[in-house]
């Protein structure tokens, strides 16, 4: 069984919540959005989805076709986009390592691993750590704010000075700061990471360059704790015919670090315990259509699915017009 929460907006701009349960879907009376409903929870002492299931209309509603009619959005926002960072974790997955690696590879002597092995490795060694214990800390990058969500559905924008713009199907955990400064995990969603890997391989220094940019976040929020092994596909779509296709492997069993060690390492800064702010965190991919010599270009579409989601998350490439940013004295 698994339980799904997603944001509807009418066309006139009305918002809805919906809980989806197996092939059952029905709209939600009183709060409006992941954030009101949560909220909700944590003042009455209840599970997230114990209070959205206490809220249930009876009224059902087709997902599959809302998502078609763009009527879903991602699987959680805040009134105030600052108020949400976005952020994640790279070579966390079993074999995650060896696009990375090969891209680095030039920079490196013959008799030395990258920078990159060296850190999947010391993952593989200490990223499962007994309970109670501290394990090896993860590569970590920021990527912006609530405004570089993407609904499903709607272009990735690649900006102008970008020299590449690639998916990174990923999952990614969504947690709200409690009153209390402590990081709730309301669920987790299929996601976009999008990144430049031509920068990044330019030089390793400049991978959080290559990280500032728009990320696209799956419409359903995945009610409870994370299955263990997740399967599906990411593929890229070009005038309709697939032109790249591979499975998506996520999921602990598929990982080389526990999420709750991704978890301790991100929320252990102080600065991400402030309460009311919303966190995105990306948990990172071993699925890359650049490791296989690929080039997206404009009007590609990206196309991510994994059960036990059960809708897709598609989202066409768009470059945006380049532009001169002048800094002139006040």
């Amino acid at each position: 069984m698994t339980l799904r929460l997603l944001q509807h907006r009418a066309d006139d701009g009305r918002r809805r919540l919906i809980l989806a349960e197996d092939a059952d879907a029905l709209f939600l009376s009183g709060p409006v959005s992941v954030l009101e409903l949560a909220q909700a929870a944590l003042a009455e002492g209840t599970s997230l989805a114990d209070a959205a299931r206490a809220r249930r209309s009876g009224e059902a509603v087709d997902i599959d076709a809302e998502l078609a009619a763009g009527r879903l959005l991602s699987a959680i926002d805040h009134p105030d986009p600052a108020r949400v960072t976005l952020s994640g974790t790279g070579l966390t997955h079993l074999g995650s390592a060896e696009g990375r690696d090969a891209m680095h590879k030039a920079a490196a002597s013959a008799d030395r691993p990258t920078d990159s092995m060296r850190m999947f490795l010391e993952g593989v060694e200490g990223g499962k750590p007994p309970a109670g214990t501290v394990g090896q800390q993860p590569e970590w990058f920021y990527k912006g704010d609530g405004q570089h969500l993407v609904a499903p559905g709607a272009p990735l924008v690649s900006p102008g000075f970008a020299q590449d713009g690639g998916e990174e199907p990923e999952l990614a955990g969504i947690y709200l700061i409690d009153g209390e400064g402590r990081p709730r995990r309301l669920g987790i969603a299929l996601a976009n990471e999008f990144s430049d890997h031509v920068t990044e391989r330019h030089n390793y220094l400049w991978l959080a360059h290559s990280k500032l940019r728009p990320a696209a976040l799956g419409a359903e929020l995945l009610l409870g704790d994370p299955p263990a092994d997740i399967r599906g596909a990411s593929r890229i779509v070009r005038d309709g015919a697939v032109i790249w296709e591979k499975p998506f492997l996520t999921g602990e069993a598929n990982m080389s670090h526990h999420i709750a060690n991704l978890e301790a390492h991100h929320f252990k800064y102080p600065c991400f315990r402030r309460p009311g702010d919303v966190h995105v965190h990306f948990f990172g991919t071993a699925t890359l259509s650049f490791a296989d010599g690929i080039r997206t270009q404009a009007g590609d579409v990206f196309e991510i699915d994994a059960r036990p989601f059960a809708l897709p998350l598609r989202n066409p490439l768009a470059i945006a017009e380049a532009e001169t940013v002048v800094v002139t004295p006040l």
